[in-house]
């Protein structure tokens, strides 16, 4: 059949199905007219009809009206209203005047009454995805008062759904991944779509999945929706993203479906499908003889397809290096080979090598048949360099006696130019290492002697750095270490190991041991040290002490007696002479101090001094403690007591000169105590004795006797005179204090014109005068104030 004719039949059935559907419902659902009639009869009717007396008849009355469910269908955008059913009631009969009344869902604005005829119209186009049914009912009244002539009865209209709404993808665009090289049928991934249509009515919401874009490579499952591969080799490393469109159509795929498509993304991820690959097969490098160890002497690179930690790879040499001279890390930043040296090269040994190097994948997968490695060949070149001169030994160990004499050779240090033209070689002792020039060495044969005399028992090692110098290039340096061990000889004479001091009990056995003394040398002999003890001659026969040798290089010394006594001596000294075993022998006399002591009865020393020898015998150590404290406590009752006359108030006499009881707190000499630093009353009787007058302010080291003063002629004297000759006396006296002592004295003079200045000579009465103003002075003159105030009260009483 042509294509055009085909067209023209489809749209001649969907125009009958479209009729159809619009014609069948109103037919269908037409209401049944059923009779009203009521078969309940008058009250004596049923009274007489009925089986006996009093007795009802009971009926169910009939309903009014009956009709099925009624559909309108959704999206109908006619001229005019669309019919979607007629209610009729047997009521409806002659010229009865009736009318129907809706009420319900939409009742008025969508749907409308006739009210005489009872059609039901839908006013506006429908939709279901918005609202599938509508709940509403229907009663018939009185057309005139509105009077229910039935009771109200509820229906449903039903919106029918067309294919009006094409499939969704909500979850697109998608994202998916698979591993290259997958077989043929290895999902990928499941896309969904949704149709808002009904599903339950016709095939609207039926769909079925097709692939748009993306073939030969994958394939979707028209029901489920699954993404599989379809190509057989997919190979990340030529492709490594597709991009795959998915159709979604409703109607069950078929002719005036609706249909809605999506993207999905597929990645191919990676595997260990590729081996490493050296960019080149040989590397050849050039690197000096100088170069240090672990330094970097070349770099070499294998290229691997893949990422990740399919492309890591390690390199190994794998021969061509026996002697161990190379190795060679991989640097996991830049996946390269480092290659390192690791021993010394010499040009003159050696000027080549030629090794194999091998890079193999780290990780492997099991179905690419790995692991995968490459190989390539480096060669490497040694370049000649000036060198510095070598040592032949790196450190050098020397022995010196310490009584060497001074340009004695200790040793001699040798070291040569590696290079082929061989320079000469001059040698250096670093003196940051010899500070004390000690030792010297010969520069151009590198004999080391000594410069200075050595004590081993100062320094047993010196450490010094020797330097060997290019002579035609003194930029090249080389270094080495030279231990001289200074060797010992007997140089040392022994001596007691501490001063000794022992105690010896008057109450002792013979043969006690008092003391134990042993010796030290500073002297290291290689056999150890042995000493020998014994008393000096002189001392060989006392009466009082002998030595025991104890075999471990000590001794002890022994009373030989038990009437020592110490009011007959004190304290005895015993010389012993200490001799080593060196070669010569070295020997010292050493003094061993004894003390008699008193003791107790189990040889505790008590008292070693002879005072404590006059202490009654029976007295304890606690009786001396209580006679102690009972000292103790004296002293704090007198010290007090002193303290407590000290702070008595100042109580002035009328009949005392107040003169001598005023004391100036800003002297400047001996301090607050200092008020008989000089006798006020000397002054007062300038005519009394001219004696000396000890200080009491301080304690002197000496005694200074006074010297003689001027005697002046009896009621002659010369007030300046007299202070000349006492500020000549301290000035001289060594018991005075080191500082300038300003003296206050309250002598005016005599035949003054002015007269006297003081107010406590004045000849007014003391009532005559206020003292209130000192109060306002200050707190200097506020007890000043105060002592005169008590006085003028004093008087009134």
């Amino acid at each position: 059949m042509p294509k055009r004719s085909e067209e023209m039949l489809v749209d001649l059935w969907m125009s009958l199905l479209l009729v159809w559907i619009t014609c069948v419902p109103c037919v269908s659902m037409t209401p049944i007219i059923g009779q009203s009639k009521s078969t309940q009869t008058g009250g004596s009717a049923a009274e007489a009809s009925g089986p006996g007396e009093g007795q009802r008849l009971l009926s169910r009355a009939k309903r009014g009206w009956v009709w099925n469910q009624m559909f309108v269908l959704e999206e109908f955008s006619g001229p005019d209203p669309i019919l979607v059913g007629r209610l009729h009631t047997d009521l409806d009969v002659g010229g009865k005047n009736i009318k129907y009344v809706l009420a319900g869902e939409g009742a008025g604005t969508i749907f409308a009454i006739n009210e005489l005829t009872g059609d039901i119209h839908a006013m506006k186009r429908l939709d279901r995805e918005e609202k599938a049914e509508y709940t509403l009912t229907a009663q018939v009244v009185n057309a005139d008062t509105d009077e229910p002539l039935e009771p109200p009865s509820e229906f449903i209209i039903k919106v029918q759904d067309i294919n009006d709404n094409p499939p969704q993808f909500n979850e697109g665009p998608y994202r998916a991944s698979v591993p290259e090289m997958s077989a043929v049928g290895t999902p990928v991934t499941r896309v969904t779509a949704t149709d808002a249509d009904d599903p339950v009515y016709g095939n609207s919401a039926k769909l079925v999945y097709s692939i748009l874009e993306g073939q030969p490579y994958f394939s979707v499952d028209p029901n489920s929706a699954t993404i599989k591969i379809a190509l057989h080799g997919m190979d990340r490393e030529m492709r490594e993203e597709y991009l795959v469109v998915i159709q979604a159509k409703d109607m069950g795929g078929h002719m005036g479906g609706l249909s809605g498509t999506t993207t999905v993304t597929v990645t191919l991820t990676d595997v260990n499908d590729n081996p490493p690959k050296f960019s080149k097969s040989l590397y050849e490098f050039v690197i000096p003889e100088d170069l240090p160890i672990g330094k970097m002497g070349g770099k070499v690179k294998a290229n691997d397809r893949d990422i990740g930690e399919n492309s890591k790879s390690t390199y190994n040499i794998i021969e061509g290096d026996e002697q161990g001279m190379f190795e060679i890390v991989t640097d996991t930043q830049t996946q390269e080979g480092i290659l390192r040296l690791k021993k010394p090269i010499d040009y003159e040994s050696k000027r080549a090598y030629t090794m194999k190097v091998e890079a193999t994948n780290v990780r492997s997968e099991p179905s690419s048949g790995g692991p995968f490695k490459d190989t390539a060949t480096v060669k490497i070149v040694v370049e000649d360099s000036d060198e510095p001169p070598v040592f032949f030994k790196p450190v050098y160990l020397l022995e010196v006696n310490e009584n060497a004499p001074v340009n004695t050779v200790i040793g001699t240090v040798t070291a040569r130019d590696p290079d082929s033209t061989g320079s000469l070689v001059r040698y250096f002792i670093d003196r940051h290492t010899d500070l004390e020039r000690q030792f010297n060495i010969n520069v151009d044969d590198g004999k080391i002697t000594l410069a200075k005399p050595l004590d081993r028992e100062t320094d047993m090692w010196h450490n010094i750095t020797v330097t060997a110098t290019e002579v035609r290039n003194h930029s090249q340096i080389s270094r080495a270490i030279v231990a001289i061990r200074v060797m010992d000889i007997n140089d040392n004479a022994p001596e007691f190991a501490t001063e000794y001091e022992a105690f010896l009990c008057e109450n002792g056995k013979p043969g006690q041991v008092i003391q134990t003394v042993s010796a030290v040398d500073k002297d290291d002999p290689i056999q150890g040290h042995y000493f020998d003890y014994r008393l000096v001659p002189e001392m060989l026969n006392n009466p009082n002490f002998t030595i025991k040798n104890n075999q471990d290089n000590s001794i002890s010394v022994l009373a030989k007696h038990d009437t020592f006594r110490r009011q007959k001596q004190e304290m005895y000294f015993l010389p012993i002479i200490v001799t080593d075993n060196g070669n010569p022998p070295m020997s010292s006399t050493n003094t061993l101090t004894i003390r008699v002591c008193g003791c107790s009865k189990d040889g505790i020393v008590q008292s070693c001094n002879v005072e404590a020898y006059v202490l009654p015998i029976g007295l304890s150590m606690g009786a001396l403690i209580a006679i102690l404290a009972c000292i103790i406590l004296l002293l704090v009752v007198l010290f007090v007591t002193l303290r407590r006359h000290k702070n008595e108030p100042l109580i002035i006499k009328d009949d005392e000169d107040v003169r001598e009881n005023i004391i100036r707190y800003d002297d400047e000499g001996g301090g607050e105590e200092d008020t008989e630093a000089f006798d006020i009353a000397t002054l007062q009787n300038p005519d009394g004795i001219n004696g000396y007058l000890p200080r009491k302010d301080i304690k002197p080291d000496l005694q200074f006797m006074p010297r003689a003063g001027q005697h002046s002629g009896p009621n002659g004297v010369d007030v300046d005179e007299f202070i000349n000759v006492r500020l000549h006396e301290a000035d001289n006296d060594p018991t005075a204090p080191p500082y300038d002592s300003i003296q206050i004295y309250g002598y005016e003079g005599r035949g003054s014109i002015a007269g006297s200045l003081s107010s406590l000579e004045t000849a007014s009465s003391d009532s005559d005068q206020n003292y209130d103003y000192l109060r306002e002075w200050g707190p200097r003159f506020r007890r000043l104030g105060e002592l005169y105030s008590v006085g003028e009260s004093d008087r009134e009483t």
